[in-house]
């Protein structure tokens, strides 16, 4: 399962808002390879669900993973910042056993 903070429903809703997405639209989270670290993580807005795709919810935000990347990110938490170091979503993956130090790839 995927959490998220607060902040980030606050900047999913908006971005939902912003782009006149309904109510089937979901997050759909993933993983690929590439990066510095080996694994780079992917966010997006997608209203097909496709075969063998895990569904998760909270704080009222559907939250899909396919199952290779539910492998590498369950119990991730979903945060966003938009503090002096950039904006952005961030993932506090525990299963990393190294991260870049942009927080946009990582190893396991």
């Amino acid at each position: 399962m995927v959490t998220i903070t607060d902040k980030a429903k606050q900047r999913i809703e908006q971005i939902m808002q912003e782009e006149n997405y309904d109510q089937s639209y979901f997050v759909r989270v993933a993983v690929g390879s590439g990066g510095c670290s080996g694994l780079s993580y992917k966010l997006d807005f997608d209203n097909e669900e496709k075969k063998g795709d895990q569904f998760c919810e909270d704080k009222g935000v559907r939250i899909c993973l396919d199952i290779k990347s539910y492998l590498y990110l369950a119990g991730t938490e979903l945060d966003y910042t938009d503090g002096l170091s950039g904006k952005g979503f961030e993932f506090n993956n525990p299963n990393a056993s190294r991260t870049c130090a942009c927080g946009e790839s990582f190893s396991v």
